[in-house]
């Protein structure tokens, strides 16, 4: 069984694309998503892949799966309820929460407080107490518990949390409770802070734990149904689905720790940037993931994508590795207007969505989008989806003609300021992950990718200077291929809270390799073989005083030979980077992970016919578009017939069956060994 199938589901349409390990071939399919149960989209698309690809179900050995159902969960509103149980005193943990407001100076007047995932009638507090050294100082008084228990039984919560306080030192206390909730709440899931995250920081605990709590109900049902359709598809693989931070973790692991998936969806993305940018040569790489409501952007610097330790969706912010994505309300359905307090145009972030969708879908929307800037503009022509589905130009045209006559300017000029606007929201995103992170976008390349993603990225790479500009191969489904590419991950963590002054190598490497060791045995129980697991150590260091952590990855080997000098060195230079300066207070280590990896996808991609530089033989017909303040003739040309080596002239579009790459006059794109468009301003 040597074919991997990656699956990820968007807001309109689900993406597969099936490999063929051994071979290296692959299938690409898309098929609208089913909103009331995503697992009824999968089906349909993992039939007609397989039927494409002439094979059985049986055949796919593993099915690789980014969701976005406990994204969904959280933003909806649609988790669980929470029963919380926590030390007495510590029933207002949710409540008080930190003291951060968003926004710029007295946004405390107008900032709605979030409401807490756990409610406070819904939260109990039970007797007993651990010290800040991990000892016991009061027995736990297990009719305190009962009661808490048989309480919450009462009000019909969903799912527990257990939250002690200095239960990550010692989960002793923790782990009895799941015990009697288990017994006077069978069937109800547990979610213990010791287990889900073993650091200090009593809100941030509680915080991400109720998070897991939450989304665990509505994840694991989401999980076991789509696992049983699939068994009986015969499909009898491994199923996987895509962490937060671009790893993978089995469906089963996924059920009791889905925290771990709330940025599941947009990391898959960054994963088949990883795998064309190995393919093409490429090493630092910004991402721009173009949907039809929003954007993604990542930065990814020798092969490494940026990874964060919080997650963020929506207001809630826990404490979880991930991929350091932002994301803006900028995408192919983002609605423009002319809001008559200001007179002055604006795009997003309300969008259009699937349903009525822009005005050239022809589905009843009449709202000017960015994409039906795009049609009047004539950088996205009238065929879609290799010809089944058609846009409607009339409508579109209409639609930015209300922009126009708001404006009191020609219809041209009003898509055009669209486009630029949508763009500049992009190119915002980008500056946020490279240039207000430290980085220097012009050392960088811009892979547009997604839907629309081919359509913006030369426009967008000319705002940034980040140079080539990328079409990668299959664009649209690139999402897909992340998932089917990635690999194994879980780890480990715990607090440390040391002065590095303090600490000896021998003390932390202990630490470390003892967490190591789980996160292996983990992953081969898991049936990765262990001469293919590797381990990764990360280390949280701050400056004595400070109130946040850099986190540092290292590996074992590099850790040993260096020590914890050369941890610090490294520190202090990611500090300056990131923030201009050093101070000279002594170094901290506050927590440690020890991170497991499974072995990455050796798949080359498939070569390309090399041709003669000429891309004439995929060219369809000639073409005008409005470009510069004036129509300029172009050329439409087909993807499937271009060559390696062959070089398209700007103004040019390249379509294919899932995606437009839009090349702008006084640029060229260049197609690679591998199929990928290298766009660059012709001078260079």
């Amino acid at each position: 069984m040597a074919y991997r199938l990656g699956v990820d589901v968007g807001g309109t349409f689900t993406d597969l694309l099936l490999l063929d390990s051994a071979g290296g071939r692959f299938w690409r399919h898309k098929t609208p998503s089913t909103p009331a149960d995503s697992a009824t989209g999968i089906l349909t698309g993992v039939a007609a892949i397989c039927d494409q690809a002439g094979i059985e179900p049986s055949a796919i050995g593993t099915l690789l799966h980014g969701t976005t159902v406990a994204t969904n969960a959280v933003l909806e509103g649609k988790g669980a309820r929470v029963g919380l149980i926590v030390t007495r005193g510590y029933r207002q943990v949710m409540q008080i929460a930190r003291s951060f407001v968003p926004g710029g100076l007295a946004g405390w007047i107008v900032w709605p407080k979030p409401v807490p995932m756990a409610a406070l009638q819904d939260t109990v507090e039970v007797d007993g107490r651990i010290d800040g050294q991990g000892a016991e100082v009061a027995a736990l008084d297990e009719a305190s518990v009962r009661a808490a228990l048989e309480l919450l039984k009462a009000r019909g919560v969903e799912a527990i949390t257990v939250s002690l306080t200095n239960a990550y030192l010692n989960g002793d206390h923790e782990a009895r409770i799941g015990a009697l909730a288990a017994e006077i709440m069978p069937g109800t899931p547990v979610s213990l802070s010791h287990v889900v995250l073993p650091e200090m920081q009593e809100y941030e605990r509680t915080l991400t734990t109720v998070a897991n709590a939450a989304v665990r109900p509505v994840v694991g049902r989401y999980v076991r149904s789509l696992r049983a359709k699939l068994r009986d598809t015969g499909m009898q693989g491994r199923i996987a689905l895509l962490r937060s931070d671009g790893g993978l973790m089995s469906s089963e692991k996924a059920e009791e720790h889905p925290v771990s998936l709330l940025m599941s969806g947009p990391a898959g993305g960054v994963a088949g940037a990883l795998w064309v940018g190995r393919n093409a040569g490429l090493k630092n790489i910004l991402t721009l993931d173009v949907g039809g409501t929003s954007t993604d952007v990542a930065l990814i610097e020798n092969l490494e994508p940026r990874r964060t330790r919080t997650t963020e969706v929506g207001h809630l912010s826990v404490r979880a590795s991930s991929l350091d994505v932002k994301t803006v309300g900028a995408g192919g359905g983002s609605i423009a207007t002319v809001p008559e307090l200001t007179g002055a145009l604006r795009v997003g972030p309300q969008s259009a969505g699937a349903v009525p969708g822009p005005a050239a879908y022809g589905k009843g929307g009449v709202l000017p989008t960015v994409t039906d800037a795009n049609v009047v503009l004539g950088y996205l022509p009238e065929n879609l989806l290799g010809g089944a589905f058609r846009l409607d130009r009339a409508a579109a045209t209409a639609a930015v003609q209300t922009i126009a006559d708001a404006l009191g300017i020609d219809l041209m000029a009003a898509a055009r300021g669209i486009i630029d606007i949508v763009n500049e929201n992009m190119f915002g995103a980008l500056r946020m992950i490279s240039v207000q992170q430290g980085y220097d976008p012009r050392d960088f390349a811009l892979m547009g990718f997604g839907g629309a993603g081919p359509l913006h990225v030369n426009a967008v790479a000319r705002l940034m200077g980040s140079w080539p500009a990328v079409s990668p191969v299959s664009p649209g489904v690139l999402c897909a291929l992340g998932d089917a590419t990635t690999r194994m991950r879980t780890e480990a963590a715990r607090s440390f809270a040391r002065l590095a002054r303090d600490t000896s190598e021998a003390d932390l490497l202990g630490a470390l390799e003892t967490m190591a060791a789980a996160t292996v045995a983990e992953l081969v129980a898991e049936g990765v073989p262990e001469d293919e697991v590797t381990s990764l150590f990360e280390i949280d260091v701050r400056y004595e005083g400070q109130a946040f952590e850099v986190p540092m990855t290292i590996t074992p080997d590099v850790l040993r030979a260096d020590g914890i000098a050369g941890l610090l060195a490294r520190f202090d230079e990611e500090h300056r980077r990131l923030f201009t300066f050093n101070m000279a207070s002594p170094h901290e280590i506050v927590n440690l992970r020890a991170v497991a990896l499974g072995r990455t996808l050796d798949l080359p991609a498939a070569p390309l016919e090399p041709g003669d530089g000429s891309p004439a033989a995929a060219k369809l017909r000639n073409h005008e578009l409005w470009m510069d303040g004036r129509m300029q003739p172009a050329a439409i040309y087909d993807r499937a017939k271009l060559r390696a080596g062959d070089v398209i002239p700007g103004p040019a579009i390249v379509v294919e069956m899932d995606s437009t790459t839009l090349i702008e006059s006084g640029h060229a794109g260049t197609v690679d060994a591998v199929g990928n468009i290298l766009i660059r301003p012709e001078a260079h």
